[in-house]
């Protein structure tokens, strides 16, 4: 079974998107892959009650306990490796990586991120996009690696951006793409993933 294991910070639609997407294109039957596990780093994040709803294994790994940021992944890929990933995909994950953390997962590490990227990698990017006079926004699905919001990308999506738009309603149009194209990338992948 290819496994895959979805790292969330927050609300999981991301996350949830994906899980559907598995159930209504039958993953499980036709690439032998399925969701075997939602871990996050808040204890509150509320994809965690989502992924239990759908029988989705959950486990928190509160980064806060940590003294470091080597510590903390040491004990995240402990968590991840309990459900030998073929696949890992942070989807609203928010905190970086370590080196160390990105080369153990190298090649089968996936992010999403709001912007079409190499334009505008970190945080705060629909203001950027509009401050700049951007006519087009969108959302870049990407391998990761150790360099942030960087790595070969895998899909992107285009969203125009409107005269009256705000950050926020930007933000809503780009996460409607966001649920559409991740869940796509992933799929793609699929059939080249190793059975665990």
């Amino acid at each position: 079974m290819k496994n895959i294991v979805i790292l969330i910070s927050g609300g999981g639609s991301n996350m949830a998107a994906i899980v559907h997407a598995a159930q209504r294109d039958h993953w499980e039957r036709v690439h032998g892959a399925r969701v075997a596990a939602v871990v996050s780093n808040k204890p509150d994040a509320g994809g965690l009650a989502l992924a239990r709803e759908q029988g989705i294994a959950t486990e928190v790994v509160e980064h806060k306990r940590f003294a470091s940021r080597e510590a903390f992944d040491e004990a995240l890929a402990a968590a991840i490796e309990r459900h030998q990933p073929a696949l890992v995909v942070l989807a609203g994950f928010m905190r970086i990586l370590t080196p160390g953390f990105v080369t153990r997962y190298q090649g089968r590490l996936l992010n999403i991120h709001p912007s079409l990227l190499p334009a505008f990698p970190g945080l705060h990017t629909h203001q950027r996009a509009l401050d700049a006079g951007c006519r087009f926004a969108g959302v870049t699905v990407h391998q990761v690696t150790a360099e942030l919001d960087y790595g070969p990308i895998l899909a992107q999506a285009v969203v125009p951006v409107l005269p009256e738009d705000t950050a926020a309603a930007l933000a809503g149009r780009v996460l409607t793409q966001e649920h559409l194209i991740y869940p796509r990338a992933i799929a793609q992948l699929l059939p080249g993933l190793q059975d665990n």
